[in-house]
């Protein structure tokens, strides 16, 4: 039996996933608005996103609308 390896991004995907379910957050809400929430996390998942082309200032929807995280 195999296991697969989600990439981490996907569970940033899905815990952004369950923020917008919620109403916490809104898919047009600033990435930047969910840097509390992760609280100590914040610089790891932070540098991610940079480094996949992010900006804190893009809304919710274009990081939830990738759809493969290949590193290359």
């Amino acid at each position: 039996m195999t296991q697969q390896v989600i990439h981490p991004m996907v569970k940033l995907q899905r815990n952004v996933r369950s923020l917008i379910d919620s109403q916490i957050v809104k898919p047009s809400d600033n990435i930047w608005k969910i840097a509390l929430l992760f609280g100590n996390e914040w610089q790891y998942w932070k540098q991610e996103l940079i480094e996949f082309g992010f900006t804190m200032q893009d809304p919710l929807s274009d990081l939830l609308s990738v759809e493969s995280w290949d590193e290359e």
